[in-house]
This record gives C-alpha cells, structure tokens and sequence, in this order.
C-alpha cells in the first residue's frame, strides 16, 4: 500500500513495462491461502466508501515513518505514492469473497513498484516497510469501520488475516521485481563494458568513441594501461581487482583493463587479485594502444603455459622482454637454433649435456677459466679439454659478439621450450 519515486514513476504505475529480464511463472496460491476468500459482502460495503480517506491517512504515515519518502509530494514521487496506495486499497476490496491471490489481481504493478525502487538507487527495505506501515494504518481503520458497521470479531480476525496477507504476496511482488531490475542493470552494465574493451582493443581506437564508452560506464580513462589475461571467470576477478580494473571477457580469455599499471603498490593489488589461475599481463602502453599490450599478455600466457616461467604468481610482460622476443617468430627462432647448435645436437646426448653445462658456464663468465672451473666443480684442465671441443664444433662463433649472442639466445629458447634438440638437429 505504498509506492516509489523516480523519472516516470507515475507513468510507470499506471502502464505496465515490458520486462526484458524473463520473468519464471509463480504457482497461483489454493483456497487455504486466501483468507480473503471467506468475508462477506458486508465488509466491501462497509469499507468502500472510506477508501480515500484511509488513503490520505496512509499516505501521512508513511512519510513520517519512513525516511526515504520524507519528501514533497508534488511531482512524480507524489502522484506516485498516492497512485500506489489508492490502487492497491481498491484492488484489496475488490478481492474481497474472491478465491483468487493477489498475484492474479494485476500484479505488474507491485513488480514495477521494485523496479522504481532498484532504478531510483535505494534497497527494497525502505518499500517493504512502506507495505507494512500501510497494512498497519489500513488495519486499524479498516477495524473502526468495520466495528461501527456492526462486523462481527470472528469477521474483523479474518479481516486482519487478509490484509497481512495481502501484504505479504504485493511484497512478494515487488522483492521479484527489484530482482529482475537489478538483474538488468547488471547485465546492461556488462555490456557497456564488454563494448569499452572491444573499442580499447581495436587496432586504431577512435578516441571519441572510447570517451563516450567510458562515460556510459562510469570509468574513468587512465593515462596508461596494461592488459591482464586469465582463465578466472570474470565476475571472480573483478570482485578481486575493484573499480580500478574494467573485467569483461574477450575471445577466449577474461580479460582485465589495469589503469595506471605502474602506480605504487599495483603489482601486490594484482598479485592479490590474480591469484589463484595462471595469469598474465601485458607491457604498460598509453590509453589508445591496448591492442599492444594484448597481444603482448597473449604471447607470455603461452609461455606461461609451457611452465617455462612458473613464478608462483602472475607475470609481468615488462619482466620477460627476452623471451617475448624469442617466442615472436618460432620458424626465426628455429633457423637460429640450427645455425648456433646443429654441431651439438649431432653429439651423443651425454656428451652433448657435458658440452652445453660448460658453454653456458664458458659465456656466463666470459671465458675466466678458474670461475669456470669452480660454477662447474671440475679440474681447471676439465675446463679447458671440454673448451676444445666446444671449439672444434663450434669455430670462430666463441670469439665472434654475433655468434656469441646467437649461442645465448639458442641456449635460452632451448631452456624455455621454445625449440627442441630434435628440431634442431631434424631427427
């Protein structure tokens, strides 16, 4: 026996809205949930012709006892509440002696009352005890007409069941259809999100668009950002990461929009946020070149993937430049592997891992043969027996910067799974 305010709220009582939130059918109440059914005629009669009375006496109640309708009453709050109460006292008498619910008397009212309530910014408490300051003021009006009419108790009692019962199904009602409409705005705000990503990652974002994308949300565009990837669901992260990070999914990834990814404490909110499933994120790029760090998160989630970089928490593309480079063109990468180790990879694998231990040692240290000697815990003489073999295979490539630097990147892609023994020597 109350209403809610908002934009068009008069309008909204009296022409029901077209749900788009499906709305499941409700089972109708039996007999025995009625108790309405069983008043007589006498009591319609009897209460009928006080209605707008009772009305205006609701309708003071439920401005002073509840703070969020302590307001004017001009306008469309107004002529919203007083629609709300009139209806529902009139539609209350006409179910009088009727075996039918509440629910079956018009009910798009009561759900369009809990969609205003959820548009308007408010919980559904402060509707639902309009409802029961409305079914209190209604009671004991409805008593004193009923008494001076000549009701009798047992018909008063039963009057009593019926109006908090009455209550109970319109708030039944109402609950629903803040559901529904919160269930909208959450769908509604996903999908501008889901469009603000898309526009972000474009190869060349309009800058226009992405402006009125961010509005429609209520983000706020940072000066630079990262792209974080993750295998998470997405209403999982988000929960995690706040309003800092725009989450939607994108492809086959949920996909984070990380603002200011270079901020004090970001890296620990992230690690904190991305825990739990591999996780990644991009290099740091200006607003409109996303698409980079997209790409960027991508090639170090499927190295990620390979347990190559298994840290124990997300990776940052800003720590692992070297091997993004090397993970950028795998047949490249391949014809080098070749060209630096084909000589290797012909050796027996026991003579081959002996061989490789001590040139990686050999271009760690720069060729100090004591240092070498030491980090591989053989005889200086081992050293240098094992630095002449390496020299037969590999020639002027141990004095050469290029071809030491071809043996580096060889031996880091080796370890990082980027090329295998058998593809370099073609077996």
């Amino acid at each position: 026996m109350a209403a809610s305010d908002g934009a068009g709220a008069g309008s909204e009582l009296r022409v029901p809205v077209t749900r788009r939130t499906a709305r499941p059918v409700r089972p109708r109440a039996q007999s025995v949930g009625v108790p309405w059914r069983s008043l007589p005629p006498a009591v319609a009669e009897a209460l009928a012709p006080h209605l707008p009375t009772v009305a205006d006496e609701i309708i003071t109640a439920i401005r002073r006892d509840v703070p969020e309708y302590r307001r004017p009453l001009e306008g469309p709050f107004g002529q919203a509440l007083r629609l709300g109460v009139e209806e529902a006292l009139r539609r209350f008498i006409a179910m009088l002696g009727r075996d039918e619910p509440a629910a079956a008397s018009g009910n798009e009212i009561y759900v369009q009352l809990g969609r205003a309530e959820m548009r308007s910014g408010r919980g559904i408490d402060a509707l639902l005890a309009a409802y029961r300051v409305g079914a209190r003021v209604a009671w004991r009006r409805f008593a004193e007409l009923g008494k001076a009419a000549g009701l009798s108790p047992d018909v008063l009692y039963d009057l009593a069941e019926a109006i908090f019962a009455y209550i109970d199904e319109l708030s039944a009602e109402s609950i629903e259809g803040y559901a529904l409409e919160q269930a909208d705005s959450v769908g509604e705000r996903e999908q501008r999100r889901q469009r603000l990503l898309t526009l972000l990652l474009a190869d060349a974002p309009d800058p226009t668009l992405v402006r009125a994308a961010a509005e429609q949300c209520g983000w706020a565009l940072p000066r630079t950002l990262a792209i974080a990837l993750t295998d998470e669901r997405a209403v999982v992260v988000a929960g995690r990461l706040g309003e800092r990070a725009l989450v939607a999914q994108h492809e086959e990834f949920t996909c984070a929009v990380i603002a200011d990814p270079g901020a004090p404490a970001s890296r620990r909110e992230l690690a904190r946020g991305l825990r739990g499933a591999p996780a990644v994120i991009g290099p740091e790029v200006g607003l409109l070149e996303a698409a980079r760090s997209y790409e960027g998160a991508r090639r170090l989630l499927a190295l990620a993937r390979t347990g190559a970089l298994d840290e124990g928490g997300p990776l940052f593309a800003d720590d692992h430049p070297t091997e993004l480079v090397l993970a950028a063109d795998a047949d490249a990468l391949g014809r080098l592997a070749r060209q630096a180790l084909g000589e290797l990879a012909a050796q027996p694998p026991a003579t081959r891992a002996r061989l490789v231990e001590t040139l990686e040692a050999w271009l760690g240290v720069q060729g100090r043969i004591e240092r070498m000697a030491r980090a591989l815990a053989v005889h200086p003489q081992t050293v240098r027996y094992r630095l002449g073999r390496l020299r037969a295979l590999l020639g002027e490539r141990l004095d050469d910067p290029d071809g030491r630097l071809q043996l580096e990147l060889a031996l880091r892609a080796l370890r990082l799974g980027l090329v295998s023994w058998g593809e370099i020597d073609g077996s």
